[in-house]
């Protein structure tokens, strides 16, 4: 079975910003920032994450809220972003 963009990102969130603890539902569409799951230097873990694991390059811009505040905000933004062309 493949793990899926949602499958990783929810493993990683699981893992490094609820340490393990699965006794809660993390639910695809939760704010992370509103339920205090990740901070500022969450966001950057999450970055770093999100280039490591799916070779993606994050600009200033792709780093707000719209695109990095849920499971299935993060999940769209890396399908789309790793859908885009590479432009020279």
């Amino acid at each position: 079975m493949t793990e899926t963009i949602r499958d990783k990102v929810k493993a990683f969130i699981t893992e490094n910003f609820l340490f393990g603890d699965t006794s809660h539902e993390l639910a695809d569409m939760a704010s992370l920032i509103e339920n205090d799951i990740i901070d500022s230097t969450g966001v950057l873990e999450l970055v770093a994450f999100i280039e490591d694991n799916f070779g993606l390059a994050m600009a200033d811009s792709d780093i707000v809220p719209q695109n990095l505040d849920s499971v299935a905000r993060i999940s769209a933004f890396i399908a789309a972003k790793a859908a885009m062309p590479v432009t020279a």
